[in-house]
C-alpha cells in the first residue's frame, strides 16, 4: 500500500472514530448530582409554586430580640464581619464584610443587607402560608449559618425572592454553596419546590 493510501486510511479511521465518539457524547445524560446536597435534593417534594394571596413580610416577624441590646441582624453582621466593632445598643460602629454573591467587600454596615437565603416570600409559595406566625419567626430569625447572610444590597434586590431556576449569585464559584444551602434549608423546613427550582439546583449540585 502507497503512502498516500496510508494516508487516506488513517484520515477515514479518524473521522469514523470522532462521529462515534461525538455520538456518544450525544447521548450520554448529564452527569447526577452528587454529595449531600445532591441526596438532601431528590428528598424534597417537586410542586408547583403556591400563590401569593395573603403573604405579608410581617407575617415573618424577623430581626428578633437575641439579648444583650442584639437582634438577629447583629448577631449576622458580628458572625460574619472581619473586625466588627459595636457600641453599647449592639450596634456594628465599624467592620468589613465580604458579600458571597458578588465577592464585593463592604465597610460600613448601613450598606450591608442581611438575606434570607431562602426568601421570605419564597417560603411563602413553598408552604410556609400553612405555618403559625411563630413557625415563620423562626424561620426568619434562623440563626444556624446558612438562613442568613450578609450580602450587598445591590446582590439582595437583585435576586429579590426568586429561587434559583430564575437567580444564581454572580459568583459562580459560589453556586455548590448556595445550592446546598439553598436545599438544606428547604429539607428543615420541609418546603416544596418547583420543577425549573429543582433543574437549576441539580446542575448547580452537578458541579460541585
Amino acid at each position: 500500500m502507497n503512502r498516500a493510501a496510508v494516508t487516506s486510511l488513517l484520515v477515514f479511521l479518524l473521522l469514523v472514530g470522532l462521529a462515534w465518539y461525538l455520538s456518544d457524547l450525544q447521548s450520554t445524560p448529564p452527569p447526577a448530582p452528587t454529595g449531600t446536597g445532591s441526596a438532601e435534593l431528590s428528598t424534597l417534594t417537586i410542586a408547583p409554586e403556591g400563590k401569593m394571596a395573603g403573604y405579608s413580610r410581617d407575617r415573618f416577624p424577623h430581626w428578633s430580640s437575641q439579648g444583650n441590646s442584639c437582634d438577629t441582624r447583629e448577631i449576622v453582621l458580628q458572625r460574619q464581619g472581619a473586625d466588627v466593632r459595636t457600641d453599647k445598643s449592639c450596634k456594628a460602629t465599624a467592620g468589613k464584610w465580604t458579600s458571597p454573591y458578588d465577592a464585593v467587600v463592604v465597610t460600613d454596615a448601613g450598606d450591608v443587607d442581611i438575606d434570607h437565603t431562602v426568601p421570605l416570600a419564597e417560603a411563602w409559595r413553598s408552604g410556609a402560608d400553612k405555618w403559625t406566625d411563630d413557625d415563620r419567626a423562626k424561620f426568619a430569625n434562623d440563626l444556624g449559618g446558612i438562613q442568613l447572610l450578609a450580602t450587598t444590597a445591590a446582590s439582595n434586590r437583585s435576586k429579590g425572592d426568586q429561587d434559583p431556576g430564575k437567580w444564581k449569585p454572580p459568583v459562580r464559584s459560589y453556586w455548590c454553596t448556595y445550592a446546598t444551602h439553598w436545599v438544606q434549608v428547604k429539607n428543615t423546613y420541609k418546603l416544596t419546590i418547583d420543577q425549573a427550582e429543582h433543574d437549576a439546583l441539580a446542575s448547580m449540585l452537578a458541579a460541585c
